[in-house]
């Protein structure tokens, strides 16, 4: 009766997971794919039953596993099968990624750890819907003392202003910064709004003493540098 008992208690699927999860810890970073892995993720909430459905449908609705990983619970609860819990285990890891590569560019000199910086942008703004603009502000050593949330919208004197962003600044001792933003299309290249705004507060900086290092627009899967394009 024992060994029965044990049979009816294994739920289905449960050999499933037991190979995904050696697959996962034997094979190395590319032992499964991208649907399998999410599967894997909602294993945490979902305790039961087939979540290979459930991760497809995700993929399919969003775009990619790293759409599905940058969404909003709110926009994850959306889709079929999707409750609270499964959505707090994705946003959880989305999270502890970006903690992850900002601890790679904290502490360190920025221009010396540029694709760092690069990771760590793409993580958070790379597949934004929106367009969101930060300023870092750095130290004499060129370390990240604040990521600051200028504007969401577009770039342009009416969302950010040059003089506030070199008065804030002063405020915290910062001697140089990088502005940063996002294209929602995807592509990375600047506007003249973009060129605009950029020598606005790289001239605000220079009478003041503070360097404007770069301008870096973050596309999907590519940026491009004003700096690197002679443009600041």
């Amino acid at each position: 009766m024992s060994g029965q008992s044990g049979q009816l208690s294994a739920h289905p699927g449960a050999g499933h997971r037991e190979r995904l999860r050696q697959r996962l810890l034997s094979g190395g970073a590319e032992a499964l794919a991208d649907y399998e892995l999410l599967e894997y993720l909602l294993f945490a909430a979902i305790r039961q039953g087939d979540t290979k459905p459930l991760a497809k449908r995700l993929i399919a609705h969003f775009g990619s596993f790293a759409a599905v990983l940058n969404a909003e619970p709110a926009a994850l609860t959306q889709v079929k099968g999707m409750g609270e819990a499964s959505a707090a285990s994705l946003y959880a890891v989305s999270l502890a990624a970006r903690r992850m590569a900002r601890g790679a560019v904290q502490d360190q000199p920025v221009l010396g750890s540029w694709q760092a910086l690069l990771d760590y942008l793409a993580i958070d703004m790379a597949h934004l819907k929106h367009e969101r603009v930060r300023v870092l502000y750095l130290d004499t050593r060129n370390r990240l003392i604040l990521d600051h949330l200028a504007a969401e919208g577009s770039v342009d004197e009416a969302a950010i202003h040059p003089r506030e962003v070199i008065r804030r600044a002063f405020d915290i001792g910062a001697s140089a910064l990088i502005l940063v933003h996002n294209h929602p299309s995807g592509d990375p290249e600047p506007s003249r709004a973009d060129i605009a705004i950029t020598n606005r507060i790289a001239e605000a900086g220079r009478l003041l003493g503070v360097t404007v290092h770069d301008h870096v627009i973050v596309g999907r899967g590519l940026h491009v540098s004003l700096r690197a394009k002679g443009l600041i």
